[in-house]
């Protein structure tokens, strides 16, 4: 894991006991995870990492953008999500499908502290849905570097190219030096 070596222990929100519903109000992916790690850390009184992602279009204005879990409502799977997408795009060239996955993650601590990151993953929009390593909208993001999806790379490929994990390595940066490790 990216973080193990700055010894402190990590936690999801359901091992630290917190179910709060927090409103996701920002007009960033860096104020909506600013908004969570804050709220979270008020509630449990610890540093808390939080994170916002999700997928902008530049044909589509960059959406679905900070909307991307709500895109077309939160119960709309994503294969419909996805299929509705590449109607979108349709006869639309490979040129004007440019698209990337964006990753904020917030840090914020009792003393008022907040650091944040960013991680992007640059591609494209494919033509079909395709493979099963991914989630959301993985199958039809495709990595021309690659050749494939980011549904079609391995978790390893993943972690090393993906938006959260260039950001998770970013904030494990800004960590080691807030924390003087």
């Amino acid at each position: 894991m990216i973080l193990e070596d700055l010894g402190v222990p990590v936690v999801s929100m359901k091992e630290a006991g917190v179910t709060a519903e927090i409103i996701e109000d920002g007009q960033s992916f860096e104020e909506n995870a600013v908004i969570k790690a804050k709220a979270v850390m008020e509630l449990t009184g610890e540093p808390v990492l939080a994170d916002d992602s999700g997928l902008e279009i530049d044909y589509l204005d960059r959406a679905p953008g900070i909307y991307s879990a709500r895109y077309m409502g939160e119960d709309t799977s994503y294969d419909v999500k996805n299929t509705a997408i590449l109607r979108q795009l349709d006869g639309v060239p490979e040129e004007k499908r440019t698209a990337r996955f964006v990753c904020a993650i917030a840090c914020a601590f009792p003393d008022g502290a907040v650091l944040t990151s960013r991680g992007v993953m640059e591609g494209i929009i494919g033509y079909e849905i395709k493979g099963e390593n991914g989630f959301g909208y993985d199958p039809i993001f495709y990595l021309p570097e690659c050749g494939c999806t980011s549904a079609e790379i391995t978790p390893e490929q993943k972690n090393e190219l993906s938006h959260r994990g260039k950001a998770l390595r970013q904030m494990r940066e800004l960590l080691a030096v807030h924390l003087g490790l």
